[in-house]
């Protein structure tokens, strides 16, 4: 197989995302249902490999070659170095609650980096994917008349990439918003980030599910992000409580 040919199990992940948008098309609540829990799962999955494929695609274009060797350029997470924090947590956490988990995947040779700066845009694509995608998701539900169902499942998918966005950016170390700063700080700040990036990440999550202010400030400005960029707040709603119909 190429290193740069998107994987089958990639490709796998779309049809899935795909046949969700069919079945939320019929007129049938359990299927719409399914079909929304599919369509957004799986188009979460998508643009978790998007996410890192960013990452990846800049640093390889930054210098840092050996991410083709290294598998991370054929959208499959099997290359990641750890799919069970990547991928089935996100899932996970996702279905669970809501909140789009975002998994710390490839490892890039910051040595080869041939800058600071080029340094601080590796770490920003992945996040510029997931608001390209939910940008994407908001034009295409504007634009295209669609089934109800396929509406608001498209508007909740897109959402999620608001909010992983958002999440994402948060300059707190083992985010992508920290890691656009690092290259900048100093030896110290740098050290000190190093101590606490495995664990602080969780903790914020572990505010954002026990604090319903703070989860619900978290929600209500990823959702002013979504309408100023023009999305339907109202199917979004919808779509998010369909999703997460078990609560």
């Amino acid at each position: 197989m190429s290193r740069s040919r998107p994987s089958p199990l990639f490709l796998l992940l779309l049809a899935v995302a795909i046949a969700g948008g069919v079945l939320a098309c019929l007129d049938v609540p359990a299927a719409r249902t399914a079909g929304i829990v599919l369509l957004v799962l799986g188009g979460w999955a998508v643009s978790l490999c998007l996410h890192e494929f960013g990452h990846a695609y800049v640093a390889y274009r930054s210098g840092d070659w050996s991410v083709r060797s290294k598998g991370y350029l054929t959208l499959d997470i099997r290359r990641y170095a750890n799919p069970l924090l990547t991928f089935v947590l996100p899932l996970i956490f996702l279905l669970i609650g809501g909140i789009p988990l975002p998994g710390g995947a490839v490892w890039i040779d910051r040595g080869a980096i041939h800058s600071r700066g080029a340094a601080s845009a590796v770490s920003l694509a992945g996040p510029a994917a997931n608001l390209g995608i939910g940008a994407l998701l908001i034009l295409a539900v504007a634009l295209i008349p669609m089934p109800v169902g396929l509406l608001v499942g498209l508007s909740c998918l897109a959402l999620v990439q608001i909010l992983a966005f958002l999440l994402n950016i948060l300059p707190v170390p083992g985010l992508d918003g920290f890691g656009a700063l690092e290259p900048f700080l100093s030896h110290d700040a740098q050290r000190v980030a190093n101590q606490v990036r495995p664990w602080a990440p969780l903790a914020l999550f572990a505010l954002l599910i026990s604090l319903p202010a703070l989860s619900s400030a978290f929600f209500d400005a990823a959702i002013g992000l979504y309408a100023l960029i023009g999305g339907d707040e109202l199917a979004a709603r919808i779509g998010f409580n369909e999703f997460l119909f078990w609560r």
